[in-house]
């Protein structure tokens, strides 16, 4: 087992890796292409790679058969509304921002877990949800010059994973992490599909501002120079996803969830270094404040020995 440990941080890096390299390529392409025809583009390069590659591992198509096909939907539309929200938000967003507002998602899950799952969170865990939304308050600033609506966006997006999560716990036992994520693909592909031919045609374009014209403009041939990005983008959702299903299934969770934060110094790297976005000092107590919150949560639940609060980046 020794020789095994190494594996599980190591994967927990990966896929926060990947994933960041996902929210940094949907930034940089949004201002030329419709959010869904990349998520479409992105769906169907990762649907590819899970069923060529990743089901055939997990014990090959069987594992695709299931009973419980109403569920897969339904966590398929959380999940894609949250993409929804949360790109539409990374558009006119501060990377950092963006994602330090979304990982409020496992705090949200502990209090979901209370409230419909009958979960026993206790003062200290109810302290540390009331930590993390206090640096959420910081860094959106309600009621001042400086709040920008579009970050109620990842809140959105955190609450909708949140969901996905607490489904994700009533299905776990029975479904395997290929299975929910081969689902969840076809879910992207189905809807992304019906967007752009509902809305393909860009005739809502100027309904909106910058945000809503990433959601409505018109769906364009991809330029050549854009088709490895699509690619990577593809690559890089199914292996973020591989690799944070190899870490809880090798690691424990209480060791493995921590290291999901490499996403915040990754966000505030790829923001400085691609957009040229340097936070300002509210948005650096908001991510303390949020990041120490979470990283209380997991202490604890791995001191009591309480189920571990699942992944929020199991989502993309």
């Amino acid at each position: 087992m020794t020789n095994r440990i190494p594996l599980g941080p190591l994967s927990a890096v990966l896929a926060a890796f990947f994933f960041s390299i996902n929210d940094v390529v949907i930034k940089f392409l949004s201002g030329n292409y419709a959010l869904h025809e990349i998520v479409l583009a992105r769906s169907i390069v990762a649907l590819c790679l899970l069923l060529i590659v990743i089901v055939p591992l997990q014990g090959g198509f069987s594992v695709l058969r299931t009973t419980r096909l109403g569920m897969h939907m339904l966590r398929g539309a959380c999940v894609v509304f949250a993409n929804t929200t949360f790109f539409l938000g990374l558009a006119v967003l501060p990377l950092a921002d963006a994602v330090a507002v979304f990982f409020i998602s496992p705090l949200i899950i502990t209090a979901m877990s209370a409230i419909f799952l009958a979960e026993k969170i206790g003062p200290r865990r109810i302290l540390a949800v009331g930590a993390g939304m206090l640096g959420v308050l910081i860094m959106i600033r309600p009621g001042t010059g400086a709040f920008n609506l579009a970050l109620l966006l990842p809140i959105i997006a955190a609450f909708a994973y949140a969901t996905l999560h607490i489904l994700t716990r009533k299905i776990g036992n029975t479904e395997s992490a290929a299975t929910m994520a081969v689902y969840i693909q076809i879910v992207f592909v189905v809807i992304s599909g019906c967007v752009g031919l509902t809305l393909g045609h860009g005739g809502y374009v100027d309904q909106g501002g910058e945000m809503l014209a990433f959601l409505l403009r018109e769906w364009i041939r991809p330029a050549s120079a854009d088709i490895p990005l699509l690619v990577l983008l593809g690559v890089a959702s199914a292996c973020g996803g591989f690799f944070i299903s190899q870490a809880y299934r090798i690691s424990e969770a209480s060791m493995i969830a921590p290291l999901e934060y490499f996403a915040m110094p990754m966000a505030v790297i790829f923001g400085v270094l691609v957009f040229g976005e340097w936070p300002p000092l509210t948005t650096w107590i908001g991510m303390c404040l949020i990041i120490g919150a979470g990283l209380f949560v997991f202490w604890r639940e791995a001191r009591t020995n309480t189920p571990p609060t699942e992944s929020p980046r199991l989502r993309r």
